[in-house]
């Protein structure tokens, strides 16, 4: 009957032959050779489980017929079960151990397997057969990279191609294990020795620009990768690299093109989707951005990485219930990531979500003083009242992200008659910085001063834009500058101060300062506290923000100005449109309490206040400003808690900045946040006419108010305590005529007082600078 399905076998009739074979095994289960021809056409047809099973049972009746053996190793190795064929593999070679290819397929399959033990053991033996192969020395050297003996690898490869100098894969590898070894000038040598023995070797090519890549020479990177994509125009990984070293040099657009071409190769490319998502958060494209890591997300549900960026252009869209939520699956994921914790308990702040924020902010604080990475400084300033505190988290954050840098080389600067002052800002558009600064921009004494701006931030198209360009010697883009360029720029520039007008809030370029590029830097006005590095100064301050005993708190030198700290800008214009509260849904009779100040302010214990004074005044109302829906709808059912009715929680829209002011005019008193005060918004109620209440705090950012009410001459508005807060606050409903007589106090200050008086305010900063020239180099207290 084996003759019978041998001429089926022959005559392409494979069906009637396994017929016959399944006869011949059921009469004759220890038939070996009609197990090994059902075998053979089992695999033919691709069912290799069914073949080696076959197979197995002919090795028992058989265990020393060599062809079985490599026929059920074949059909192993073709499931992928390479475990169970090193097995066979073994019984194989102890019947013929000399034979060099069947120790050298052993090392093959163990290595498939990961089991690098018997893979380097086999080789060796291998080597022994026959020393003068050098593919066997190559793929000992790979084995030993793979267990990272680097250095033998590297002997090995170097015998290979002794052997045979033009043995690619040794030479490939060598290139390989010198990248792994962090030596990428030796790899770049060695990648090019590989492309001159085979100019098309693709993966040598694109290697050399991952090399030139990581050594930051990233125009030689991209040189590389289109040579590759030369090659082959479909190499997925040549488009990413390419993308990485344009995003490195800040060519965004290039970057993005170069991603996509590696996501359309491959749309589950998950660093592709990732990096693509980085870039187009930085150009300000915050819809795409946050769609393009929810595809990294769906690719890699635990993708650490994606889930905590992914907040940015949450944040930035007012998103922040989205966010909040990546920002607990984040923590699920690592519980112990820096910073990620304080991330949690700011997002929480901005919707007003106040569910276990005590124990949470304890928890933060408690991990901060014991020294570990719990929070940034920006986010905790809205509900940390201590100054050592705040300075502890500010030097922990510093030494973290922005470590001081080696210093710029010194360059020789010929005198300049002019002290040549450089104000570092992401924020020269229509923003708060601005609004409050532009004024002093416009005043400083060109015959003593001349200013320089460097941007970090983007051109709005806006009218105050056109002021801060006009106002300046000149304007500097440095988006597109790694931080050492940025540096290198300010020193080329020769400034002599150089002002951080962000710190940690904005857009701000924290590790430009880092470089020491000018001789004075100044921490002033974005972030109200201090940063906590060594190369940072000054902080500009006045003596309420900053009482002499609260200097220890702050890493720079105080320099204080005479009256508040905090610019002003008198041109700001009021909308003289005629506005009624009917426009903003407020109720024609009754008390307006406001506050706009960002919800992130808002406290609970603030919130327990509000609510009092509410219930105090039965026909009075609250109006608030709109971050987002889910903080008004928090808000909203946290008075109910406190038994106000909802709806005496109103909402105001954020707009143009002209309408915003003229529309404080429909409120009658403003009440201020702690720990962290109004500050531009304060000014802006001060501005339009509007009284401020507020509670003198424990911190620069909670004195900031009381630091602008001193300056317009309204101390009475300034309260001690929050006892006293309250009480006053419910007072002024109640006696409307003390209330007319501080609006009537206020119109009178507010052009004869100190805080809107823009010109003497930077005559007082200029003099501050000139200071801070005069102590260069002692660096004395001014």
């Amino acid at each position: 009957m084996i003759a019978e399905a041998l001429k089926y076998m022959q005559s392409g009739n494979l069906s009637a032959a396994e017929n016959v074979l399944h006869k011949i095994i059921s009469a004759e289960a220890d038939n070996v050779e009609a197990l090994q021809m059902l075998a053979f056409l089992k695999a033919q047809s691709g069912d290799h489980g069914s073949a080696s099973t076959l197979l197995m049972t002919a090795a028992k009746l058989n265990p020393a017929d060599i062809a079985t053996l490599n026929h059920l190793i074949q059909s192993l190795e073709a499931q992928g079960d390479w475990q169970a064929a090193i097995g066979f593999y073994e019984k194989l070679i102890s019947l013929v151990p000399s034979n060099l290819d069947i120790v050298s397929n052993l090392a093959r399959c163990a290595f498939m397997a990961k089991d690098f033990s018997t893979s380097l053991k086999a080789i060796e033996n291998a080597i022994q057969l026959n020393p003068n192969l050098a593919h066997l020395w190559s793929n000992r050297g790979i084995l030993l990279k793979e267990v990272s003996r680097h250095d033998e690898a590297l002997k090995s490869f170097d015998k290979a191609l002794v052997i045979d100098p033009n043995y690619l894969d040794a030479a490939y590898n060598k290139g390989v294990t010198y990248f792994e070894l962090k030596k990428y000038a030796e790899a770049i040598n060695q990648y090019q020795e590989t492309i001159r023995k085979l100019p098309t070797h693709l993966e040598a090519t694109s290697n050399l620009g991952v090399c030139y890549n990581k050594l930051n020479q990233h125009e030689n990177a991209i040189a590389y990768f289109i040579k590759a994509l030369e090659l082959n125009p479909n190499y997925k990984d040549a488009w990413f690299n390419k993308g990485v070293a344009e995003q490195a040099i800040k060519n965004y657009g290039d970057a993005l093109h170069s991603y996509a071409q590696a996501i359309r190769l491959d749309p589950k490319y998950i660093d592709a989707n990732y990096n693509n998502a980085i870039v187009l958060n930085i150009l300000k494209r915050h819809d795409e951005s946050i769609i393009s890591y929810k595809k990294t997300i769906a690719i890699d549900s635990n993708n650490f990485s994606a889930h905590i960026n992914i907040v940015m252009p949450l944040r930035a869209l007012m998103h922040h219930d989205q966010a909040l939520e990546h920002i607990k699956t984040a923590l699920q994921l690592s519980p112990n990531e820096p910073f990620l914790l304080g991330n949690y308990l700011h997002t929480k702040m901005l919707l007003c979500d106040w569910e276990g924020l005590d124990a949470l902010y304890s928890q933060v604080i408690a991990g901060m003083r014991s020294g570990q990475k719990t929070t940034e400084p920006f986010g905790l300033q809205g509900i940390c009242d201590s100054e050592a505190d705040l300075a502890v988290c500010a030097q922990i954050f510093a030494a973290d992200h922005f470590p001081a840098q080696n210093p710029l080389p010194a360059v020789s600067r010929p005198p300049s008659p002019k002290i040549r002052i450089g104000y570092l800002c992401g924020e020269f558009r229509d923003q708060a910085t601005s609004i409050l600064m532009t004024g002093v921009y416009e005043s400083h004494d060109q015959d003593r001063f001349e200013i320089y701006a460097f941007d970090n931030g983007w051109d709005d198209g806006s009218p105050l834009r056109a002021r801060i360009t006009a106002a300046f010697t000149q304007m500097f883009d440095i988006t597109r500058l790694t931080d050492l360029q940025a540096a290198q720029l300010i020193q080329e520039t020769g400034i002599d101060i150089l002002v951080n007008l962000n710190g940690y809030f904005g857009d701000g370029r924290q590790g430009v300062f880092a470089y020491r590029p000018a001789p004075v830097q100044v921490n002033y006005l974005g972030f109200p506290g201090t940063i906590g590095a060594p190369y940072i100064d000054y902080l500009i301050a006045d003596p309420i923000v900053i009482p002499s005993d609260s200097q220890s708190f702050y890493s720079e030198k105080i320099a204080y100005l005479p009256h508040c700290y905090q610019a002003n800008d008198f041109k700001r214009i009021i909308s003289d449109s005629v506005l009624t509260r009917a426009d903003f849904g407020l109720p024609e009779q009754g008390f307006v309490y406001c506050c706009f100040n960002n919800n992130y302010k808002i406290t609970p214990a603030t919130f327990d206040i509000w609510m009092r004074i509410l219930q105090a005044s039965p026909t009075s109302v609250l109006w608030l400003i709109e971050d987002n829906p889910t903080a008004g709808n928090n808000l909203q059912k946290e008075a109910v808690k406190r038994g106000v009715d909802a709806s005496r929680i109103l909402f105001a829209k954020r707009l143009p900045l002209t309408e915003h002011l003229a529309r404080h005019r429909l409120a009658d008193l403003f009440l201020d946040t702690l720990p962290y005060n109004a500050h531009t918004t304060a000014s802006d109620a001060l501005w339009a006419g509007l009284p401020v209440l507020t509670c003198k705090g424990n911190s620069f950012a909670g004195r900031v108010a009381a630091s602008l009410l001193t300056a317009i001459n309204l101390p009475e508005m300034i309260a001690s305590s929050p006892a006293e807060y309250e009480a006053l606050a419910i007072e002024l409903a109640h006696h409307p005529e003390k209330l007319q007589q501080t609006r009537v106090r206020l119109e009178q200050h507010r052009l004869t007082t100190p805080l809107f008086n823009t010109t003497s305010f930077t005559k007082d900063l200029e003099a501050v600078y000139e200071g801070m020239m005069g102590g260069a180099s002692s660096r004395n207290n001014t």
